[in-house]
């Protein structure tokens, strides 16, 4: 039976749409704006590992500190300072500003929303439902995360038609998104102020500090660690290193990636609501690793497709398979601690895999080159399939408590 979502619900989904919008913008259009004006490759790439330091130096604090100066205000918070990264690419063109920029206003280079408000948000979401239905909540938040980056990417195209159908200067078509970008993250940080006081800790009201127990840090840091490395196998595989293997492999161009990264997309999303369907008969971990551990091994079949229709037909059902463990992972992870320690668990587990998910990039692309183009599958997969051996011997016996 379907429940209509609560305000407090609505107000943190479509917060977080608009702010995955920018980023699904940003992911697109951010290095052929540098390039427009003047920058190189390699001063691009530093700006993108900037800002994803900002985002992570930004998690670390919201994870220890939010609880204490309070969710509604950290959230109002981070909403402008991601404002403020998209305004300095709208007015300034000078190196150090946007170096500066890129930091504080967590510019997203990588075109995903894996930030601080999103680790807050999650922490949030569960207080506004039951045990019961946490995971379905979750999993539609996950969906409209993927829609809101599709919506974004197609959005991207917009300098284009704003310089070659309307006669706009290049840097005014581009200065027009950025003001765009601007607009959509003040009014997704402008849903945070409607949120209900009772969403506020009760720490932030009376001046307390969060007080994480014993038990919960470890099963937080343990958690960490496992998920972190789940990442750096997703590392070895983004998509611009898959997307390059189908080209040397097949010597497939931007008219068959385009619809296969799409169809791709398409998989995810839906199966956000499949894992939720399956938690609730099989349980939230085994969701989690018996989905995951078949992913893996098609994504290692794929370099022995014969035919690019093969290949094709592995790589989207591992597609299908992969997303799964999001918002299961997820949920896991809100319901095996205190509620007063939502903010800890979702903002370290989130920190962890941004910083594993930056790190290995550049290792996949090295040994692409050094070993082989099909190398990054069979290692990605092999380190993910090991953590979910690890997180089911791990934590099969810590039950959720709509388990117990």
């Amino acid at each position: 039976m379907a429940v209509a979502p609560t305000a407090d619900q609505t107000r943190l989904f479509a917060a977080a749409f608009l702010r995955s919008l920018v980023a699904g913008v940003t992911g697109v259009v951010l290095a052929l704006y540098l390039h427009s004006i003047g920058w190189d490759i390699r001063r691009t790439g530093l700006l993108v590992s900037v800002g994803l330091a900002g985002s992570a130096v930004a998690t670390l604090l919201t994870s220890l500190l939010a609880h204490r100066f309070g969710y509604r205000r950290t959230l109002l918070l981070l909403g402008a300072l991601y404002a403020l990264g998209a305004a300095a690419l709208a007015l300034t063109q000078q190196t150090k500003f946007l170096f500066v920029a890129a930091f504080f206003g967590m510019i997203n280079g990588l075109g995903r929303d894996r930030g601080p408000a999103y680790a807050l948000e999650q922490a949030l979401l569960p207080e506004t439902t039951t045990p019961e239905r946490r995971t379905f909540l979750i999993a539609w938040y996950s969906l409209s995360l993927d829609v809101a980056l599709a919506v974004g990417s197609l959005l991207a195209s917009l300098p284009y038609l704003l310089h070659e159908r309307w006669g706009w200067d290049a840097a005014a078509a581009y200065r027009g998104l950025w003001l765009f970008c601007v607009v959509v993250l003040l009014i997704s940080a402008a849903f945070y102020a409607g949120l209900a006081p009772r969403l506020d800790t009760s720490s932030a009201r009376e001046g307390r500090r969060t007080q994480i127990s014993p038990q919960s840090r470890r099963n937080v840091f343990r958690l960490a660690a496992l998920t972190g490395m789940d990442s750096l196998g997703g590392g070895f595989l983004t998509a611009a290193l898959v997307s390059y293997w189908f080209f040397d492999r097949f010597g497939v161009g931007v008219e068959w990636l385009g619809p296969i990264f799409a169809a791709a997309r398409v998989l995810n999303a839906i199966s956000h609501l499949v894992a939720a369907w399956l938690a609730r008969r099989i349980g939230l971990l085994n969701t989690m690793v018996f989905t995951h551990i078949p992913s893996s091994l098609f994504l290692m079949t794929v370099p022995f497709a014969p035919t690019l229709s093969w290949a094709i037909a592995l790589f989207l059902a591992r597609e299908g398979l992969v997303e799964m463990d999001v918002p299961t992972r997820q949920s896991y992870i809100l319901a095996v601690v205190e509620p007063e320690e939502r903010a800890f668990a979702s903002g370290i587990t989130t920190l962890t895999r941004n910083i594993a998910y930056a790190s290995a990039p550049a290792i996949a692309g090295t040994l692409m080159r050094m070993l082989s183009a099909a190398s990054p599958l069979f290692i990605g997969g092999g380190i993910k399939i090991a953590y979910d051996i690890l997180l089911y011997t791990s934590f099969r016996r810590l039950k959720p408590p709509e388990e117990r």
